[in-house]
């Protein structure tokens, strides 16, 4: 299983799709970060706006250090923006910070696909981590039984990429409309914005055609296609 060109064949068509969905973020991101945003507000000032709006005061806006790691906590009950979006006026800080309230939006309403992947978090994590340790341990050991545990638990992590897609569509979708609706930005910016987070989703659908395509493999592996 070590260095198995087949692995590789497998995964290609995802490393391809993932280093082409980041060159499209980035282009996106640094495109739109050069159009300042009509309504002149920060990302950070429009992402309260949103949340706001929709009668949400609970919800702490803070920064976090890295570039595009922005994210929200539904468990702290935080929205954190990366410097430049929080302090960005353009419309790719707009777009990100107001994706992000899509997010808390989606958790004061208990939109279902957030409580699944919510839920989901602790057996993903331990889907992804302990997976491979145990199907490396099955092959080494040659035990079948092993290796689709293994296999099982790195299911859970395709499931949670799949229903981590609808989450962040959403959010996307509504981080247009709640921008449009609190005239926030223009319609003519609205496709600007579109552009950021639809590359942004793209690497999502990336990570989830990777986990796929890496459970299909270790199933070829086990042997689950063949004749018996």
């Amino acid at each position: 299983m070590f260095f198995d060109p087949l692995y590789f064949l497998f995964l290609l068509p995802g490393i391809l799709l993932a280093a082409w969905a980041q060159m499209r973020v980035m282009s996106a991101y640094h495109a739109a970060s050069r159009i300042s945003a009509s309504s002149g507000l920060s990302g950070a000032e429009a992402a309260q706006v949103l949340l706001h709006s929709a009668g949400i005061d609970r919800v702490r806006i803070e920064t976090t250090p890295r570039m595009l790691s922005d994210h929200y906590s539904p468990t702290e009950k935080a929205l954190r923006l990366s410097p430049e979006v929080y302090h960005g006026r353009n419309l790719a800080a707009l777009g990100i910070a107001a994706h992000e309230a899509g997010h808390a939006l989606q958790d004061a309403q208990g939109y279902a696909p957030l409580v699944v992947r919510n839920l989901m978090v602790p057996l993903a994590s331990f889907g992804s981590s302990a997976a491979w340790i145990i199907i490396v341990l099955g092959f080494a050991l040659h035990l079948a039984g092993l290796i689709y545990i293994g296999i099982a638990a790195f299911s859970l992590t395709v499931l949670f990429q799949l229903v981590n897609l609808p989450v962040e569509f959403d959010a996307s979708r509504r981080a247009r409309q709640q921008l449009l609706a609190a005239g926030l930005i223009h319609p003519a910016e609205e496709a600007e914005v579109a552009r950021v987070l639809n590359a942004a989703a793209l690497t999502y659908v990336a990570a989830t055609l990777t986990a796929i395509l890496t459970l299909l493999y270790f199933l070829v592996r086990a042997g689950a296609f063949q004749r018996r």
